[in-house]
């Protein structure tokens, strides 16, 4: 896969089209919004969904895991759904999840959706993670230099040929990266949300996810975003 090079607080951090985050001097990984067990939690409220999201979202995440063969990975929050999601792994998903942490020094940072550590998994479980100038945490908490965040489930639609085409993306202007969420299950906000354009005043950068490449292109400024409606 093509994964693009970004400089953040001046790291050269790599995105990765399957929707992770490397950072290669630090062997770090990062991966947002996983929402294990997020069918489950809607059949639990009677919504009927086909309960094979943790089991999706684990034959995409293990790939990546042995492809850059991280020393550490960062889960950037929401990696449950809720806070009883871990006790509802099925058996042989707990099984694959910690085969692929074997070995690894895991990071959970928490999220709105899971504020508790995850109980039974290793690794260990912080409020945001610091490391070198970069900061990871969940929500983005106003203009840091050096963020890494998720929450937002950013998407965007580029133009083609054949009309527009919507898929999850990266965000970022040089100061912050906005991560897309890699659950299965997960949904996506547009990137002229004023929820994530006005945390790019400036404008930005979108790098939309696909097959073996990413595609990048401008984001308007926050005026410009706030003009169309956005």
């Amino acid at each position: 896969m093509g994964a693009a090079p970004v400089h953040i607080a001046g790291e050269r951090l790599m995105l990765d089209p399957a929707g992770v985050l490397h950072w290669p001097a630090r062997r770090l990984l990062c991966v947002a919004d996983l929402h294990f067990e997020k069918g489950s939690a809607f059949a639990a409220r009677g919504r009927l969904v086909p309960p094979y999201d943790t089991r999706e979202t684990l034959a995409r995440l293990v790939p990546v895991l042995r492809r850059y063969r991280p020393q550490r990975i960062v889960f950037l929050g929401d990696s449950f759904h809720d806070d009883g999601g871990v006790a509802r792994l099925p058996a042989a998903d707990r099984a694959v999840l910690l085969h692929a942490l074997a070995g690894l020094e895991a990071v959970w940072v928490a999220g709105n959706h899971d504020p508790s550590a995850p109980a039974g998994l290793p690794g260990i479980s912080v409020a945001e993670w610091t490391e070198g100038p970069l900061v990871f945490r969940h929500v983005p908490a106003g203009r840091v230099a050096g963020e890494i965040a998720g929450h937002l489930h950013p998407k965007a639609t580029a133009p083609t040929r054949a009309g527009g085409v919507c898929r999850a993306c990266f965000v970022t202007d040089g100061r912050r990266l906005l991560l897309p969420a890699f659950g299965a299950y997960t949904g996506g906000l547009d990137v002229a949300d004023m929820a994530i354009a006005g945390l790019f005043p400036r404008g930005a950068r979108a790098f939309l996810l696909g097959p073996d490449r990413l595609y990048s292109f401008p984001l308007a400024p926050r005026r410009a975003a706030m003009a169309l409606g956005g």
